[in-house]
């Protein structure tokens, strides 16, 4: 086996849980191969071909090693691709950026408005 569809081997490799998830996003335009947009989940792919794929805002570049048809336990799916090391660099970054950001709930001092506070604030609205 030196081709597979496409939907089948981001299956395969752990990108999504389903086979129907991973073409639903295929159609969305969120896969890339080679730097081209993909539009159908049938589209081969081969060893050596580049995929991006977007997910949560974040972009993971990685190069297909492997071929296989069947989803297998995760250190086994990993050995299918190789990611880039710029795709590893950003990744790291965005979950330093995620653990570095502040808390929202930090900014609430005085916790949710009473029905007092509620009346106050939309008189001082006009309603």
């Amino acid at each position: 086996m030196d081709k597979i569809r496409l939907d089948k081997w981001l299956w395969a490799a752990r990108f999504y849980k389903t086979r129907s998830l991973a073409a639903h996003e295929i159609g969305a335009g969120r896969i890339q191969i080679n730097d081209q947009v993909v539009a159908k989940p049938a589209r081969e792919v081969s060893v050596g071909d580049h995929v991006r794929v977007r997910k949560t805002g974040l972009d993971i570049e990685v190069e297909i090693r492997a071929i296989s048809g069947v989803r297998g336990p995760a250190p086994q799916a990993a050995l299918l691709y190789r990611e880039t090391p710029d795709s590893i660099a950003a990744r790291e970054r965005a979950a330093e950026q995620r653990r570095l950001a502040p808390e929202p709930a930090q900014d609430l001092t005085a916790g949710r408005p009473t029905k007092r506070d509620r009346r106050l604030i939309d008189q001082m609205r006009g309603r």
